[in-house]
């Protein structure tokens, strides 16, 4: 039966059921055990599970981390919680060097069934260095997976799917969206864990986007609505692989493609998306394919300049018009 959950809640549901099902599974990282984490997704689960399957780490991502490889390698199926993204640059050695190789190194011998977690993204005031995106980077890594949730569903089905895989699985938490409320209904088949949805259907252009920015382009289509548009928005909740086929699809309708990320501009997530869509669909786009992202520079602190680097729905309004033929004041 469906339930309105925040965000946070639906993880903390997710892990709950998982570690309840299995005594592999075990969470650690900063904070997670008496304080119940930093979003509140452990909340309950120290006090359930005890200190062994909730562990409270020292400050040293890369130690944890590391130490999560380590118990994936020995059949456990971890599940580690890097409290923001920015602090995972310290454990890169453990994410890339060993955790994606690992597996392609030893023939298949050593799966890798870990899952990390990381909050990221523009939230309120946290300045340049506590509000990066870092999906270019991780991107780049060959036998990474990576899920960017963006509804409270979503986060529910996919944290599970990513604790049942045997692959090392990034998941990608937006801060802004450990509030945000949804239905979610664990009785519900979920989709393929890399399966894009189409959030709304439209004729007139394809909005291609993920993680917070899904949600901001849903409204965004509904405000083009009134203006007689009708954008097709898909969420690709996956960012590696991408559902290269859902989003060809959606092309062969509409013939436009917007792409809307929070990341910044140059050599981004939008920027592969494009490239990709433009060699598979080519001859059904009608016009050059348009992305709108983060300003190429570090996030400001300062709250107008901070709004000020990232899109807002205005922004996705505006240049949606505009790829559809309509003047932006028109």
């Amino acid at each position: 039966m469906a339930e309105t959950l925040l965000y946070w809640q639906a993880l903390n549901r997710a892990l709950d059921l998982e570690m309840s099902r299995d005594e592999s599974v075990f969470t650690l990282g900063e904070d997670v055990g008496l304080y119940g984490g930093s979003y509140r997704v452990t909340e309950g689960l120290y006090a359930k599970y005890g200190e062994w399957r909730v562990r409270d780490t020292p400050i040293s991502e890369g130690g944890f981390t590391g130490l999560g490889v380590g118990a994936a390698l020995t059949g456990m199926r971890p599940v580690v919680e890097i409290m923001t993204i920015n602090f995972a640059l310290l454990a890169l050695d453990a994410i890339i060097n060993m955790a994606a190789k690992i597996p392609f190194m030893s023939g298949g011998q050593f799966p890798m069934p870990l899952v990390v977690r990381m909050p990221g993204g523009v939230a309120k005031q946290l300045a340049a260095q506590h509000s990066q995106r870092l999906e270019h980077t991780l991107m780049n890594v060959p036998g990474l997976r990576i899920v960017v949730p963006s509804t409270p569903q979503d986060a529910y089905w996919q944290l599970r799917q990513s604790i049942a895989s045997d692959d090392p699985i990034i998941m990608l938490e937006h801060e802004l969206l450990y509030f945000e409320k949804g239905e979610v209904n664990p009785a519900a088949e979920p989709p393929p864990v890399h399966q894009a949805s189409v959030r709304r259907e439209g004729t007139d252009l394809t909005i291609i986007s993920y993680s917070r920015m899904a949600n901001l382009s849903v409204q965004a289509a509904e405000k083009l609505a009134e203006k007689n548009i009708e954008a097709e928005v898909i969420d690709l909740r996956s960012l590696n692989p991408i559902d290269w086929d859902t989003c060809s699809a959606s092309l062969k309708k509409t013939h436009r493609l917007l792409v809307v990320e929070e990341d910044c501009r140059f050599a981004g997530a939008g920027a592969e998306i494009i490239a990709n869509l433009s060699e598979r669909s080519f001859f059904d786009l009608d016009a050059a394919p348009v992305r709108i992202a983060g300003l190429d520079m570090p996030t400001p602190f300062n709250r107008e300049l901070e709004a000020a680097s990232i899109p807002k729905i205005n922004d996705i309004v505006d240049a949606a018009r505009q790829l559809a033929g309509q003047n932006k004041t028109g």
